[in-house]
């Protein structure tokens, strides 16, 4: 979870600038200027690690300014955090090539299923042309396995093994 998103339910300080404006999160690159802030830490702060002048922490905070990896390195190492704080999160999920390659695997995942399954006959023949197929759009295919046949799904209201088993009172330790 993102040091926002804690700090958020835990009624902490959210995001926005010195005066309280909010800066839309669709319009930057990153979110230094936030961090420092949910950090505590002030920009002459900032500076003095970063070796920099207060007027260009100001200036590198600005979401919309375009940095360098090697300085976003630079403020993660001055603020404490994980580089991945620093950036903006996309809300678009994966990536279109990413997509169709998560979709590929899945498909010959089936396929390759069908393929086991079958028995001798026009099936297995149909699998056997699939799979060639989908080798043939993506090359790296060629390692992918069948999915597992063993046991069944469970529907959302059943029970996995982990809640029949029962837990000893002495694992549960009072830690104030």
């Amino acid at each position: 979870m993102s040091i926002l998103k804690r700090l958020t339910r835990a009624g902490g300080p959210e995001g926005g600038n010195e005066e309280g404006n909010g800066v839309a999160h669709g319009n930057g690159l990153h979110r230094l200027a936030e961090v420092r802030r949910l950090q505590e830490v002030s920009r002459r702060t900032i500076g003095r690690r970063l070796n920099i002048e207060v007027a260009e922490v100001r200036q590198q905070e600005d979401p919309a300014t375009d940095l360098p990896l090697s300085k976003l390195y630079a403020w993660q190492k001055a603020l404490g955090v994980p580089v991945s704080e620093l950036l903006i999160e996309s809300d678009e999920g994966l990536s279109e090539p990413l997509l169709r390659r998560a979709q590929l695997v899945r498909l010959m995942k089936t396929a390759l299923s069908i393929r086991d399954e079958a028995e001798a006959g026009d099936v297995s023949v149909l699998a056997n042309t699939l799979v060639d197929q989908l080798i043939e759009l993506m090359p790296e295919l060629r390692g992918v396995s069948a999915w597992h046949l063993v046991g069944r799904r469970r529907g959302l209201s059943e029970l996995g093994v982990a809640a029949e088993r029962s837990v000893s009172g002495g694992v549960f330790v009072d830690l104030d």
